[in-house]
């Protein structure tokens, strides 16, 4: 198995990324890297540079820190060799993960900008079935309590964190996959907290007749929902994609098996010496924040 190094032991490494990696027979947990988090049984610094400089034995390394700070780790991780994978989104902005792939690139190594929601058991069958439809019009529902998902975890609402499009960024990435042509944004109205710096609620409209809604103040059950209407039926996808209905009836009910899938997909990356840098998503969410009108609602607190 292949040494791996994840960085940043917060709520998402701890229930996605550590039991996908301990799940795997590619890989083998290594190190950690974090301020405070560590996992059990695992060598665990606090200083990254530290580690690149004690362990030239792990290759591979997987960064789970929120965007912002993300660049400047995977030009280190880069710059000593290092392959890397990019938790969602990739990083703060389309330019310094371009930025990235030029030096992964450059140094030879694997970059890989993870969307894990891709991953979902009904997004494959989703896109092999609209492709030869004709669409006439697809709707994003993403609602859901950020309380839970992010407790007590303000960078989201910092300049960078993207707010709502921090998990929206995840319907973004099945949306893109799954439609036989191209979308980009018409309109879209935000909604930002009086004491926030993103937004909290996003409605967006493209072209082809696409629309979203999107929202993180929603309690009680989640949703995560994309309906598809055609020419000759509806398709749905539920559950982040893990469960495919077409004309009313399940094609697919799957496990949310997201995260072994993506270190999978890396082993497969690494193996044949490519990456894969896809921003596709991204794109969408600097494009709201570009043409989106802005209104303020009422403050936000955890």
């Amino acid at each position: 198995m292949t040494p791996i190094c994840l960085v940043g032991i917060g709520k998402i490494a701890v229930d996605q990324h550590v039991p996908a990696i301990a799940g795997s027979a590619d890989w083998e947990l290594a190190a950690t890297v974090s301020r405070a988090g560590h996992v059990a049984g695992v060598q665990a610094y606090t200083d990254f540079d530290q580690m690149l400089a004690e362990r030239p034995d792990i290759p591979v390394v997987s960064l789970c820190l929120p965007p912002v700070p993300r660049y400047d780790y995977a030009a280190k991780a880069i710059a000593a060799g290092r392959h890397v994978m990019l938790e969602k989104p990739p990083g703060a902005t389309l330019a310094e993960v371009y930025a990235l792939a030029d030096m992964a690139q450059a140094a030879g190594v694997t970059l890989y900008t993870t969307w894990h929601s891709r991953m979902a058991e009904g997004v494959d069958p989703a896109k092999s079935w609209l492709a030869d439809k004709q669409i006439t019009a697809a709707h994003i529902n993403w609602k859901e309590d950020v309380r839970r998902w992010h407790p007590g975890q303000d960078w989201v609402f910092e300049p960078g964190g993207m707010g709502v499009f921090d998990p929206g960024s995840n319907a973004l990435s099945i949306i893109t996959e799954i439609l036989p042509m191209p979308i980009h944004l018409r309109n879209a109205t935000l909604s930002f907290p009086a004491n926030r710096d993103t937004p909290i609620a996003a409605q967006m409209q493209w072209t082809e007749n696409v629309t979203g809604d999107f929202d993180w103040r929603q309690e009680g059950p989640q949703s995560w929902d994309i309906t598809v209407e055609t020419t000759v039926g509806t398709l749905v996808l539920h559950d982040g994609g893990a469960r495919l209905v077409i004309d009313g009836k399940d094609a697919v009910v799957g496990p949310r098996a997201e995260y072994p899938a993506l270190y999978d997909r890396m082993a497969e990356l690494v193996a044949a010496g490519r990456s894969e840098v896809d921003l596709s998503p991204m794109l969408h969410v600097a494009d709201a924040l570009t043409l989106g009108k802005r209104i303020t609602v009422d403050a936000f607190d955890f």
